[in-house]
């Protein structure tokens, strides 16, 4: 069993880490305090007693930790990191800190300067879909956004093959549940803001639209992101329109997504006339597709649903963390 910390296990997506990783054949799961009050009561319900360690490059050495997940905001990530990777521990971000490529465009999308330009330029992005030739024998891997992840694995696949008319752009209309947000109490997110309620935020600005221009190869002026906030806990579904070219009926683009992800196990392509809800990914570290295409208009629309907190976070991180440490990609998330 290999030791692996986590840092961050209060909020949701570390708690989510915790609940994965109680269930993984290979690793044993430390929670490493990195506040005054760390310690206390288990971010989840009913499991075994885990280890606690202080987050410290010490207490990483010395317990042998192999790698370490930050489930943590940009800026402690950027404080953590450089330390946890002197320990000798490789590390999965769960933050945006790494994932764009330059110092420039962090500064510009993140409002905030970016404090460790090396580690970001080092950093492998974590997609595994697209991005798994560099992952296995990364130090430092970020873990992508949960909105890009699910629009990047729409989109991408058209784009290779050509049959997106780039000159009409490409509109992603995407919502997301609460938990997205993170654990931090906001009034933006309190319980009688959010219920019977349904609100666009960040618009022309997310912070995540630079990961979808940097793994799709798109340009900001072609694509179009809205991220909008569901009175529910857990759960994207994004709706992408775009022109089709070059494909005659819906078929077309469901073999398109079939050739590209035969051997993915955690895509799932969604048969003519069916659509993925969010139901159907709950709790999953599935990303659900559906397309539909009217040859008339060259109208295309391309359904993509994940849940937020495990393909579009925790799941994800494990899947990386798997192809690190030499595990089958799909252990413990099967």
């Amino acid at each position: 069993m290999q030791p692996v910390g986590i840092v961050g296990y209060r909020g949701y997506s570390g708690a989510e880490l915790v609940k994965i990783l109680e269930h993984h054949s290979g690793v044993d799961p430390i929670l490493l305090d990195h506040r005054e009050d760390g310690g206390g009561a288990s971010p989840i319900r009913n499991h075994r007693p885990l280890r606690h360690l202080p987050c410290t490059a010490e207490a990483v050495r010395d317990g042998g930790l192999n790698l370490v997940f930050l489930a943590t905001p940009p800026e402690v990530s950027m404080e953590l990191a450089p330390a946890m990777l002197d320990a000798g521990a490789r590390v999965v971000d769960l933050s945006g800190a790494f994932r764009l490529r330059t110092p420039q465009n962090y500064q510009a999308w993140y409002k905030e300067p970016h404090t460790q330009p090396a580690l970001l330029a080092e950093a492998a992005y974590g997609l595994p879909e697209f991005c798994r030739e560099r992952i296995p024998s990364a130090r430092l891997v970020a873990n992508p956004g949960c909105y890009p992840t699910a629009a990047n694995l729409a989109i991408r696949p058209l784009l290779e093959a050509g049959v997106m008319d780039r000159a009409a752009g490409i509109v992603c209309d995407a919502k997301s549940g609460v938990s997205g947000a993170g654990r931090k109490p906001s009034l933006k997110t309190s319980f009688c803001e959010v219920t019977e309620n349904f609100s666009a935020y960040s618009i022309l600005t997310h912070r995540h639209v630079p990961e979808v221009l940097q793994i799709s190869g798109l340009e900001e002026g072609e694509f179009s992101f809205t991220a909008q906030l569901l009175p529910l806990d857990r759960g994207i579904l994004e709706t992408i329109y775009f022109r089709a070219t070059g494909v005659t009926e819906t078929e077309d683009l469901i073999h398109i997504y079939e050739k590209r992800y035969a051997n993915e196990p955690f895509i799932r392509i969604f048969n003519p006339g069916h659509m993925p809800d969010l139901r159907g990914v709950a709790r999953t570290n599935f990303c659900d597709l559906g397309v539909v295409f009217d040859a008339r208009t060259r109208r295309a629309v391309v359904i993509s649903a994940i849940d937020n907190l495990v393909k579009g976070a925790a799941g994800q991180a494990v899947q990386n963390m798997n192809l690190m440490l030499g595990y089958p990609e799909t252990e413990g998330l099967l």
